[in-house]
């Protein structure tokens, strides 16, 4: 056999979909779509701090990017997920093109990493514009001395991107329904995590490791000096017994959000891997 009947090598078909991936959001204008959204909170942000002093909402440069960041970076890594995951492989199924696009000598796993990490290409620009006008924002009101604990907050954030995107391609291959697939990740995230982690543990008094949200609480956490620790409050909550206040460690929240990448995004493979094109 010679070499131009030989099938394209893995890496290079996973390139190929990533390619056609980012162009397909370009097209849509799906990625200036979010893009818009990013830049609107970072300009909002920017005149409200410009507007009152930045004294109103930070003394100090960990402060300012505990405000800035710590506080809605969980919020726009999940919105950027959706939009960017929510149909990845659900639209095949919805729109028929995956049948044409099965048909070619593509192994299934090229696909599916193919347009995993053309999604995450397309996540990590917003992901980057924000945080660059957030730096902005910061060296011009602290200056260059930048926390060290920012750092370790976009790590925690990238951690974060990945294991939302792991889930948010699961559900994808869970459904043939893009609208389906965007309204369950869209309530989970936005909603249900919340609510779960909330009545579990406040009212439950039990510690909602197994929720994703909970171990993104260590891009916020780090950024808060001590660090929070898991603490028992008389008379938290309004009531007046003794309530254990969670805190998430960051060994466990990295723990946390690896698993649910790992776990979610195999099972989002192996759906994939089984399902028919009709």
């Amino acid at each position: 056999m010679t070499e131009d009947h030989l099938l394209p090598s893995s890496v290079s078909q996973v390139g190929t979909v990533t390619k056609y991936e980012l162009l397909n959001y370009f097209r849509s204008r799906r990625f200036f779509v979010l893009l818009i959204i990013g830049l609107f909170i970072s300009a909002l942000l920017t005149g409200l701090v410009a507007y009152y002093g930045i004294s109103t909402f930070a003394s100090s440069a960990l402060g300012f990017y505990s405000f800035w960041w710590g506080s809605l970076i969980p919020l726009i890594i999940a919105i950027t997920g959706i939009f960017f995951g929510g149909d990845a492989i659900s639209g095949e199924f919805q729109n028929k093109t995956g049948y044409f696009l099965v048909a070619n000598p593509l192994r299934r796993s090229s696909i599916y990493i193919g347009k995993w990490v053309g999604s995450l290409i397309a996540s990590l620009i917003i992901f980057a514009v924000y945080a660059a006008i957030a730096v902005g924002n910061g060296i011009y009101y602290f200056g260059t001395n930048i926390p060290y604990q920012f750092g370790e907050s976009l790590i925690f954030s990238l951690l974060y991107l990945i294991a939302v995107l792991g889930f948010t391609f699961f559900f994808s291959s869970l459904f043939k329904s893009s609208s389906m697939s965007i309204l369950v990740t869209t309530i989970l995230f936005l909603f249900a995590f919340g609510i779960i982690q909330l009545v579990v543990s406040n009212f439950a008094q039990i510690e909602p490791w197994f929720i994703i949200t909970y171990g993104a609480g260590i891009i916020g956490n780090v950024l808060t000096d001590p660090y929070p620790t898991t603490q028992n409050v008389r008379g938290a909550f309004g009531g007046e017994r003794n309530a254990v206040v969670y805190a998430v460690t960051i060994p466990e929240g990295i723990a946390i959000l690896l698993v649910y990448f790992v776990v979610t995004a195999a099972l989002g493979l192996l759906l994939f891997e089984r399902r028919e094109f009709t």
